[in-house]
């Protein structure tokens, strides 16, 4: 039976089961477990204890989403058009709304029922490109820099439209008894090129919680708090995911206020699944923000999977997403242990040989964040040139 570790983000998620008041979580978050897969999950569990640090538990095939963590962060880059232009607003509050906007519509993109992305090996990667409507590109580089303690770092940019986005994640899971937290440690960074004087938006993420595991509803939640801060200008805002009460509340909600400096400037309001309002408290009005079904995903352009590097993640997991597509489980639990195998073989050759691994795209700054290994030029034609050059050498799709 192959189990794959637990850590890391979870899709939308629910068994069925009755809802004790409220709305109920829709049908696109809702999966049924068969007797065998119930008894698989209630078997595991079992062995848990509560507090009990995740990242070396493993968790059943079935729940896998077909695709790696790295390639999971660029549904953060699935609209671009609601950053794109932002340098051009003259106040520093439209400005940090525009970006607050972007981070806020990629948590909407999401698998049906109970699903997690592939954990990335040590040193995989993933690369992408995005062909905008306009003529202009996008290019997007993740690699998994670290494998204790898990770290994912990636890159996105797009030079003719003056945005840079970097940072990193760091998902850090434990079992709560009914529940399962994962705390997601790490950075967006968000430059607007064409707006140096703004310097960084610096975003944190909120946490995610898959509730009834052992009885009840079964679904994930977002919780906790997530802050968008610019110094420069001095905006900030802390958005509250809020997470559905037993009697009240509802799923999906979030709330925060906007603020220049000690001051509310607005209000954010709505779910992150649906519309998402922002409202103007000196003048009382309200305007949308944001609705996912008014905004396609934005398609990604990869090399063929023949064409990728033996690391590259679709071409390393492709004979798992095969058999998960198909439910092959005794496929999937040969292909994993496959990538597992190569895996630890390549540590310890690294161990006989006494060095250390050295990320390809990626470095560590004395402050913990993850940086590129590169110079943009300021030029938007020669940064798209170097660029491009750096993420796909002589091979871009």
């Amino acid at each position: 039976m192959d189990m794959t570790r637990l850590g890391g983000l979870w899709g939308g998620s629910k068994r069925k089961a009755s809802v004790s008041s409220g709305d109920a979580p829709e049908e696109s978050e809702t999966s049924v477990l068969d007797e065998e897969q119930g008894s698989i999950i209630m078997s595991l569990i079992s062995q848990l204890k509560i507090g009990m640090d995740l990242s070396k538990v493993t968790f059943p095939t079935f729940v896998l989403e077909p695709r790696s963590m790295l390639e999971r962060i660029t549904d953060f880059m699935s609209h671009p058009e609601l950053v794109f232009g932002a340098d051009q607003e003259e106040k520093a509050e439209e400005r940090f709304i525009r970006v607050l906007m972007y981070y806020l519509s990629g948590w909407h993109v999401k698998p049906r029922g109970v699903k997690k992305p592939y954990n990335p090996v040590l040193g995989e990667f993933f690369r992408c490109r995005y062909d905008y409507s306009n003529g202009t590109r996008g290019y997007y580089i993740a690699e998994q820099v670290s494998h204790h303690p898990p770290i994912s770092a990636y890159f996105y940019i797009s030079p003719q439209n003056g945005l840079r986005i970097s940072g990193e994640l760091k998902p850090k899971s434990r079992f709560l008894g009914n529940s399962v937290s994962t705390v997601m440690d790490g950075e967006n960074r968000v430059y607007l090129t064409r707006r140096p004087e703004d310097g960084e938006y610096h975003i944190s993420m909120p946490n995610m919680y898959a509730r009834g595991i052992l009885f009840g509803s079964m679904i994930l939640e977002l919780g906790d708090t997530s802050v968008a801060i610019n110094d420069n200008t001095g905006m900030s805002c802390s958005v509250e995911f809020k997470t559905k009460g037993y009697f009240s509340g509802t799923y999906n909600a979030i709330g925060g206020r906007v603020r220049k400096g000690s001051t509310d400037v607005g209000e954010i309001s709505g779910k992150w699944s649906h519309e998402m309002y922002y409202t103007d408290l000196a003048s009382g009005q309200r305007r949308e923000l944001f609705n996912p079904e008014k905004a396609p995903i934005m398609p990604k352009t990869c090399l063929p999977e023949d064409k990728q590097e033996p690391n590259e993640s679709r071409r390393l997991w492709s004979k798992l997403t095969e058999a998960i597509k198909n439910k092959d489980m005794e496929g999937a639990t040969n292909a994993k242990s496959a990538v597992e195998t190569e895996q630890r073989s390549a540590a310890h050759k690294r161990d006989e040989l006494g060095v250390s691994f050295e990320p390809r795209f990626f470095k560590c700054q004395p402050d913990g964040r993850w940086i590129p290994k590169i110079h943009v030029p300021e030029d938007p034609k020669e940064a798209e040139k170097v660029v491009s050059e750096w993420i796909w050498g002589q091979h871009e799709p």
